[in-house]
């Protein structure tokens, strides 16, 4: 079976919302749990990975299990640029008591680098996947020579060439329809980004490794149209979000099951780039796509402050609710139940 699992399903990891808990969950139900690592300090990292490494042990065999980094180069901070952004929510900074002459800068996510890289020799994962291209050469190099697979997400068939040449194991086919950050790195113009089944017979015929469907995929019927469409396995992220042991704030799963989850939309105001979420006030009063965010993440420290201040009052205005176009099958349950629900859809 694909990544030595029982089923050939990838829980999507899921920055900010989860934790090694969900991993777990679902390597243990028979999938194969991803870990997000790009908001993690390496003290946070170590600590997860000890976590999974015990919670995924049974008998003396461990399960498989995914870790997650992101591949961008980090931009030089603009000072225009934040100027504008700093101009932009300066009034909410202002409605929500807020100093904006505190207003914090910065990077707010950082790429794969030698220190990950280290701390992932000492644990070995067997899968290693990467969002926004692959890292440097080099440090891809060492992350195989640690015995990993490669995963990575291509957003159209040119990117899923580059990634094969450049020493990707399996591809993710990531649609249009799925939720959070876009993955795409070789042209920004999203134009190019298409849905999920048409998307992913044209990287299955172009490409010779296995390929990842994503994008939109929530129940059994959903699972069984990729694996008939040549996915050799489905990544799933938003049919997770209410699980038991997802971290997803209350705010967030509220949205998730109100009548507002069904509108979804692309933005790039919680980090400088593309990401498809629940569209709240921020997003409809600044334009969901707006010209005023810096570089990514560069955008995310500044709407940080405001985020927090809104969520303590119980509003999410401020906040990134990642959501897949299809929510309908979101309900709380714990995340073996959840796997239990997309898995039939491999029977077909």
């Amino acid at each position: 079976m694909l990544f030595n699992t029982q089923y050939p399903l990838v829980q999507a990891p899921m920055a900010g919302v989860q934790t090694s808990a969900l991993c777990i969950a679902v390597s243990n139900a028979g999938g194969l749990g991803s870990l997000p690592c790009a908001m993690l300090t390496t003290s946070q990292l170590r600590t997860e990975l000890q976590a999974i490494a015990e919670g995924t042990t049974q008998k003396g065999n461990a399960k498989p299990y995914n870790v997650n980094f992101f591949a961008h180069t980090p931009p030089e901070i603009d000072a225009t640029r934040n100027q504008k952004w700093k101009n932009a929510l300066a009034p909410y900074y202002a409605e929500l008591g807020l100093n904006i002459d505190e207003f914090p800068s910065g990077q707010g996510r950082t790429p794969f680098n030698d220190e990950s890289a280290e701390l992932l020799e000492e644990f070995k994962p067997p899968y290693v996947s990467f969002h926004f291209g692959l890292p440097k050469p080099e440090l891809l190099k060492r992350v195989k020579a640690m015995g990993a697979q490669i995963i990575s997400s291509a957003t159209t068939v040119e990117e899923a060439l580059w990634l094969q040449a450049n020493g990707c194991d399996f591809i993710i086919a990531q649609g249009l329809e799925a939720g959070g950050h876009r993955g795409h790195f070789l042209n920004h113009d999203l134009n190019l980004q298409m849905g999920t089944f048409a998307l992913l017979p044209q990287i299955v015929k172009a490409v010779n490794v296995p390929v990842i469907a994503a994008g939109g995929i929530s129940n059994a019927k959903g699972v069984a149209a990729a694996m008939a469409l040549g996915a050799s396995a489905v990544q799933v992220g938003t049919a997770y979000l209410l699980a038991t042991e997802c971290s997803t704030s209350a705010i967030h799963r509220k949205a998730l099951q109100s009548e507002a989850a069904r509108h979804t939309a692309l933005t790039n105001l919680f980090s400088g780039r593309p990401a498809r979420g629940i569209v709240n006030r921020v997003m409809r009063e600044l334009g969901a796509l707006s010209e005023f965010p810096p570089e990514f993440p560069l955008a995310t420290p500044g709407i940080a402050p405001l985020r927090a201040k809104a969520e303590s009052m119980g509003s999410g205005d401020f906040s990134p609710l990642w959501a897949g176009q299809n929510a309908s099958d979101c309900v709380p349950a714990s995340a073996r139940d959840i796997t239990d629900m997309l898995t039939p859809g491999f029977q077909h």
